[in-house]
């Protein structure tokens, strides 16, 4: 009785407890849905959150997700780059969702490091980024000249006018001593090579990213600070250029896209005199009977020559021609619904000033990409080119044209180029005929490029992403130098064969993960990086030519040949960690682990890392003061990143070299001789690192219709590397390398983005960027005051590339001394005369659209930064710059150095510049400009004009380049030149290159 009457006690609580479980599981609903853009194709990585409460889910590369409810509540999707959208739900239990794009949004989707895209809005360091439309628009061959003057912290310096030569970017000042100070270059998250190849002669060469064809570049985001590339460890040091390429799209029908673009280039020229005739003091030679290489001779408005007037022949105008470029590009893009694919062809014909130098590229690029899985999408990829390069020598080389040309005297026609006899025609014994040049001199350059990158992402669950990239940077380049006899620097002719291979592999494995846990977001990156790099390189030099125009290497009659290879291998670990509160507050954690197979065991591993933090204090803001100001945020960050570029492979060792003692040289007697170097090679070697600091503001006004961004920078660079320090003689050697030096970099940038009109039919944008840093040296070695740099010096308390050399002598008051000839005179020491480094640099881009047509225009500016012209400072000697037309009696302004007094001895303007020619202080000339570095003019016809067409759009456009410099304080024809190449030691100088060029192109763009 007592059970049964328990029972029924329980029965009626047991059934109440049964039916509210079972009232709940009939409330709980599995939700199965779908995330797509207006464009009905799948939005992968959206976050999908029931509204008051941590449940949530993230969909997948094909826009699907799975969440569970209790029947009702509010579905919160968002992504970036697309607004976000709430969706009621009683019950669904399947469901599709549109989100629409964000312009505003996806202007702040950025490329970082690795390839990951993430919100600018939360980034805590600065970036910059240039979109397709820009790089295009400049029309220039080389995307390092693309981004000139458009990037905050962003110096490019072009090197020559000859086609296809290199260009140098830096980014934050000089960081390494003799290291490399150029940024790490990536394309779709591959390091590839940027090295400068192909000359066998004086002058620059080809920066290797010229082998990309710029029109299948999506965007260029570049990374500054030590904060932004810490997880590029010992290659982060000069920051990051991140390349990536254009995709397909998801069920689009393939889309032909047919770009031609023809241009005409003419040279920008130095300001050379022509009111007088070959000679000297006043008296005409005439270059055959009477040679010299002076042009000190009568004026050319009295001379007669056979009784006739003497003809005035302008040497650059007979000489350079009208450049032309051809660029062709088709490209087909599509895909299904779970595949993409796009396919690119490029065709670029670049037919230099100088006759018989020009610079070919075709190049040929292909990604598909397709999801194999729901959760598995796999990317292949492949950019294949082949370059072609002709140039010739540049610079002091005795075989350069370009020197001869500014030099020559315009009484003297150059033409023909050889006597009756075959043998060459000159007007002075020691420089070859231009004309003779074009046809006995060439230096000419192959390339075969390869760069294939696999990509494969797996998401085992909806937060956690795998990533396995593979790429790959495979070159083979065949470079020929011949000389044809009777050359001045060689009579009996030379050839050089070089043939270079080159391989570099690339493999990250990346697992991410991005997680809501309440009001933190949290998203990891832990990984691993295997790079290998070998190089093989073979030289054979041949003198005197044993059949003459036979350009063979069996044709000469003693031939020197050198081989070498490199292997180097280095492998990294990484961990990121971005901590996100409640979107106000960022934490981000950077660590790296590199070890590399250059240096010693006992050193080949290094730590680097970052810290970080944005605080966007916007989110406090009430809706009414959003709607002035929506964003506003402060952010600071310390990263510790390296610079291996000083260590190359086999560094730390001590070689042995080809003997030669007293006057024997091995092999010998066929016997191979080899001696131990001098150079001891330091087995304690490491790394150089660079600690920097930045803080920086952003803020958006009225819907970003006016952003501004500024950061504030200062970075040390220690244990930088000094080769040849001289060791004590008992050690058996003589140099060896240290770990020394340090230098600081210190700066502003600002970057301030305008949309004053926005209309239906007019729209108008403004871009501003200023950027100025200060560098110092601060320390070399033990009581070391200053090291040679090429043509610049490295000098303890002065910035990094000072130009030094002889100077005027001067009084106590700074005024120049002269001699009792009346003339200046250069002081017993020489000093510092000049700083290759800008004060500030500056950009201004105004865009414009009205209706069916767009203009844009784009200023670049350099303020300070000295050159030293050498085009000036030989042909004072020569009396060919146009400042030399005056040569009457003067007076130097100076004061005697033996009487104290002021000078007041006459002198005629031959003394006087061919004194100061020994005066290097007297070329030191001032580099500031004002560029219009890109004037465009485009015309998009109305899509209804197309209707009964095959074309879906088509667009025209005139696009100028360089068509006006304002450089007052510069003789010479473009300030922005390095006559010599990228190399740090190259920078500042103007030197008797290839002019660079003004140019008109004419494009049309059309759709299939």
């Amino acid at each position: 009785m007592k059970f049964k009457h328990l029972l029924n006690k329980l029965i009626l609580p047991l059934l109440c407890v049964f039916m509210c479980f079972n009232n709940t599981y009939a409330q709980t609903v599995s939700l199965k849905g779908k995330v797509t853009d207006e464009k009905g194709e799948a939005v992968a990585g959206a976050s999908v959150k029931l509204k008051g409460t941590n449940k949530g889910s993230v969909t997948n590369v094909s826009g699907a997700f799975e969440i569970s409810y209790t029947g009702n509540g509010t579905l919160v999707v968002s992504a970036i780059g697309y607004t976000t959208a709430e969706v009621k739900l009683s019950g669904q239990t399947t469901i599709n969702i549109t989100i629409n794009s964000d312009s505003k949004a996806l202007n702040e989707v950025v490329v970082t490091a690795l390839g990951i895209k993430r919100d600018k809005r939360i980034l805590t360091y600065s970036t910059q980024e240039i979109k397709s439309e820009s790089i295009t628009q400049s029309k220039e061959p080389n995307i390092a000249n693309a981004i000139a003057g458009k990037v905050s912290g962003v110096q490019v310096t072009s090197s020559s006018g000859t086609p296809g030569s290199s260009a140098r970017i830096q980014i934050r000042g000089n960081t390494s001593f003799y290291g490399t100070n150029e940024p790490l270059m990536v394309i779709d998250g591959v390091p590839v090579d940027n090295s400068e190849t192909g000359n066998l002669n004086s002058g620059p060469g080809t920066n290797r990213i010229a082998d990309i064809d710029p029109s299948i570049i999506a965007s260029i985001n570049v990374l500054k600070g030590a904060a932004s590339t810490a997880l590029y460890g010992s290659k982060g040091a000069n920051g990051v250029v991140m390349i990536t390429t254009k995709n397909g799209a998801l069920n689009k029908k393939p889309l032909i896209t047919f770009t031609s673009d023809f241009s005409f280039e003419n040279p920008l020229l130095p300001q050379i005199q022509n009111k007088y005739s070959q000679g000297t003091n006043g008296i005409y030679y005439n270059g055959e009977t009477q040679k010299t290489s002076t042009s000190w001779g009568a004026r050319m408005d009295t001379l007669k020559i056979n009784g006739q007037p003497a003809k005035v022949y302008n040497q650059s105008d007979l000489f350079f021609k009208t450049g032309h470029t051809y660029n062709n590009t088709v490209n087909i893009g599509g895909g299904n619904n779970s595949s993409t694919y796009l396919v690119s062809y490029s065709n670029f014909n670049q037919q230099g000033t100088v006759p018989t130098t020009k610079f070919l590229r075709n190049t040929f690029f292909a990604k598909y990409s397709t999801h194999i899985l729901d959760n598995l999408n796999t990317t292949f990829q492949l950019n294949y080119s082949n370059s072609q390069n002709d140039r010739l020598p540049e610079g002091y080389a005795l075989e350069s044209p370009v020197w001869t040309i500014f030099t020559a005297p315009v009484s003297y026609n150059l033409q023909p180029s050889t006597n009756a006899d075959g043998t060459q025609r000159l007007y002075r014994f020691s420089r070859n005929n231009p004309y003779w040049v074009l046809d006995n001199i060439k230096n000419h350059s192959g390339v075969n490029r390869f760069l294939p990158t696999f990509t494969a992402d797996y998401k085992p669950l909806p937060w956690l992403t795998i990533t396995e990239r593979f790429g790959a940077d495979i070159y083979t380049e065949m470079d020929r130098y011949h000389e044809s006899t009777q050359s001045v620097s060689n009579p009996n002719g030379r050839l050089v064969d070089q043939n270079t291979n080159y391989r570099q592999l690339n493999n990250d494995l990346i697992v991410s993960a991005n997680k809501q846990f309440g009001d933190f977001n949290v998203d990891l990156v832990l990984g691993n990086n295997i790079l290998s790099s070998y190089s093989e390189n073979t030289y054979a030099n041949g003198v005197g030519l044993t059949v003459p125009g036979l350009y063979n290497m069996s044709s000469a009659s003693t031939v020197t040949y050198k081989e070498n290879s490199y292997l180097s291998r280095k492998v990294g670990f990484y961990l990121q960690s971005n901590i996100e509160y409640k979107r106000f507050l960022i934490l981000s954690l950077t660590g790296r682990y590199d070890g590399n197979s250059v240096l010693s065991t006992e050193h080949n591993f290094y730590p680097y890392g970052s810290a970080a933090t944005s605080f966007i204090f916007s989110e406090f803001f009430s809706p009414e003061f959003s709607k002035i100001m929506n964003l506003g945020k402060v952010r600071v960050s310390y990263g510790t990143v390296g610079n291996d570029g000083g260590i190359g492979p086999y560094g730390l060792l001590t070689s042995y070299n080809i003997a030669t003692i007293r006057n024997l040289t091995f092999p010998y007697a066929g016997q191979a001789g080899f001696l131990i170097s001098d150079i001891y090679g330091n087995p304690k070697l490491k790394n150089e690192r660079i600690n920097e600091f930045e803080t920086g503001f952003e803020a958006g006004f009225f819907n970003n219709r006016i952003s501004l961004e500024a950061s504030f920078y200062s970075k040390k660079t220690i244990d930088g590397i000094i080769p040849s320090v001289a060791i004590a003689p008992s050690t058996g050697y003589a140099y060896t390398s240290v770990n020394s030096a340090i230098m600081r970099n210190r700066g502003i940038e600002i970057l301030l983005n305008v949309n004053p009109v926005k209309t239906r039919d007019f729209n108008w944008d403004l871009t501003f960027n200023f950027t100025r840093n200060r560098n110092k040296v601060l320390y070399i070695y033990q009581d070391q005051q200053q090291l040679g740099n090429g043509f610049n010096f490295i000098t303890v308390g002065q910035p990094y590339g000072v130009i030094y050399g002889t100077r005027y002598a001067r009084n106590a008051a700074g005024k120049i001394l002269t001699g009792d000839d009346g003339l200046p005179f250069a002081d017993d020491n020489q000093g510092i005369i000049g700083n290759i480094n800008p004060k500030w640099l500056g950009g201004i881009n105004n865009g414009f659209r009205y209706k069916q047509f767009n203009f844009s225009f784009f200023f670049d500016i350099k303020h300070g930064g000295d050159i030293q012209n050498n085009v000036d400072g030989y042909g004072y000697f020569y009396g060919t710059p146009k400042v030399t037309e005056n040569r009457g009696p003067r007076v130097v302004d100076g004061i005697n150095a033996t009487t104290g007094q002021p000078n007041t001895v006459s002198v005629n303007g031959q003394q006087y510049y061919q004194r100061i020619n020994g005066v290097l202080e007297s070329v030191i000339q001032d580099g500031s400009y004002v560029k219009l570095r890109n004037v465009s003019l485009g015309y998009t016809l109305k899509p209804s004009w197309l209707a009964k067409s095959p074309f879906k759009s088509a667009t025209f456009s005139v696009t100028g380049r360089n068509l006006w410099i304002h450089a007052p304080h510069f003789t010479g024809g473009d300030p922005e030149v390095s006559s010599f190449g990228a190399s740090n030691g190259s920078q500042g100088i103007y030197s008797f290159s290839t002019p660079t060029s003004k140019s008109v192109d004419f494009s049309l763009k059309v759709t299939l």
